[in-house]
């Protein structure tokens, strides 16, 4: 299953909605991944008619073509939108989870540029198609290692927030200092910029736009960016760490469809929490 049949399992009152959704929620039958691939390129497809189409000179040449194709992915994605919710026990819980909302985004702004008759309106109908490009994070319900790396983020939350506060605190610090050393005739001239300076010298960034002149800014900064080479290296550690973590566990990874957890063990027919079954 994908993360988006989370909470909301199958309409069980009848065996065709049943088997509806299987094909459109779950990935471990062969309908099923032939469905996740088949919207997999259709989403990819659509993504790059979106792109082309934001080029003037492919649009001018073939834009009767672009249009066709993108009133074929949004009615594609219109009856996909549909079935979810036809096949699904909890509408509302899916129209309103993450995905349910991508998946309405994802063919909404076609459908309002129709009502929009005026010319002047022209460059909101403009706005409004570049929220096609949200069509691309439906891509996410549909990679499985994708649940590793969302475990190990919610696993690693507090250590980032801790490492986050910290490195708040040293381009406080790190900023304050350099107000005070080099002084607003050489850029540095609020204790913000100067921290703006520190965040974009600790991440090693560099835009340039303010540079140390002073032989103590200077050796200061020097310190500044080899801080940044160590911190960089913390997150990534904290997060891989985690990720090997879940790798570990993770034996079977199919979700509940009753409660929506995962990671149960290799032989499992129940559920580890509700005792619903796999």
């Amino acid at each position: 299953m994908d993360s988006t049949s989370i909470k909301f399992g199958p309409n069980s009152s009848s065996p065709w909605r049943k088997r509806l959704y299987g094909i459109i929620f779950e990935s471990d039958t062969p309908a099923g991944k032939l469905f996740d691939i088949l919207l997999i390129i259709i989403i990819i497809v659509s993504v790059v008619v979106v792109m082309l189409d934001s080029v003037r000179s492919v649009r001018d040449y073939w834009l009767i073509l672009l249009r066709t194709s993108e009133w074929i992915f949004t009615i594609l994605f219109t009856i996909e939108y549909g079935l979810r919710i036809y096949c699904v026990n909890r509408p509302f819980k899916y129209i309103f989870s993450f995905f349910g909302v991508v998946d309405l985004l994802a063919i909404i702004p076609t459908y309002f540029a129709i009502i929009m008759p005026a010319t002047a309106y022209l460059v909101v109908i403009r706005v409004l198609r570049i929220l096609r490009v949200f069509r691309i994070l439906k891509l996410g319900a549909y990679l499985g290692e994708a649940d590793i790396l969302i475990v190990s983020l919610k696993a690693s939350r507090k250590k980032i927030e801790v490492f986050l506060f910290t490195v708040m605190m040293l381009v406080i610090v790190f900023g304050s200092l350099m107000y005070l050393i080099e002084g607003e005739e050489n850029g540095f001239t609020s204790i913000p910029r100067s921290i703006y300076w520190a965040i974009v010298t600790l991440t090693t960034v560099g835009y340039g736009d303010i540079a140390p002149r002073t032989n103590f800014g200077q050796m200061m900064a020097s310190i500044i960016m080899i801080c940044g080479y160590s911190i960089i290296a913390v997150p990534t550690g904290i997060v891989s760490t985690e990720m090997f973590y879940a790798s570990g566990r993770k034996k079977n990874s199919r979700l509940c469809s009753e409660c929506g957890s995962r990671f149960h063990e290799e032989d499992s027919l129940f559920c580890r929490h509700c005792g619903h079954e796999l």
